[in-house]
Formats: C-alpha cells, structure tokens, sequence
C-alpha cells in the first residue's frame, strides 16, 4: 500500500472514532510534533491525547494530499468538538514522515479559524 493510501485509510479510522486502526498505522516509537505546542513520542502518548482531544471523533476536510518519498503532506480543515460542546474548525498542515511503511512522525500546522 502506497503512503498516501496508508494516510487516507488511517484518517478513516479516526474519523469513525476507531482510534485502534489507526494506531495500527503508526510506528511503535511515532513521533507527534504540533509546532508551537507540544510534542508526543510513542503510541501511547498518542492514544492518550486521542483520547483527550477527541471527545468525539474529528471531522476532516482535506483539500489535498501531496506524496514525495517517504513523506505524505495533507492540508486541509478539521473540526473538533470542543467542551462547550461546539464545533471549532482549525486550518491545518499535516507533514507525515513514514518508516516501514507506517506513520512514523507527524509535524503538524493547526491554526483555529
């Protein structure tokens, strides 16, 4: 399976709230790096901020996808529920590194709209 297809197979599963397939889809050591945030290493850092972040599973708009090597680029909008229980969208900027054929780092751009 081709890294593009990895990515879009992985942000379905998220979508739906499977957060399981989509861990299936990361490197043990996955690296998440939110530029001018925070940054988590390891899958069980990541469940655990699926967990917080996503109360209910995003909503992704991706306006395009492009591939390169082992680096799959994805822009486009997510909406995420917030605790007021209000849809906020966000911009966002997502810069896949892949390894073995799985998601192995993440740099990521989000900027509320």
């Amino acid at each position: 399976m081709d890294h593009k297809t990895v990515l879009e197979k992985a942000n379905a599963a998220i979508s739906k709230g499977d957060y399981e397939t989509f861990l299936s889809y990361c490197s043990e050591n996955t690296k998440w790096i939110f530029v001018g945030d925070q940054t988590l290493s390891g899958k069980e850092e990541v469940r655990n901020y699926l967990a917080d972040a996503y109360r209910e599973p995003p909503k992704f708009d991706v306006e395009y996808m492009i591939s390169e090597g082992d680096f799959v680029t994805a822009v486009g909008v997510i909406s995420l529920l917030n605790e007021d229980n209000q849809w906020t969208d966000y911009d966002y900027c997502d810069v896949w590194r892949f390894q073995d054929g799985k998601m192995a780092e993440l740099r990521g751009f989000v900027i509320r709209k």
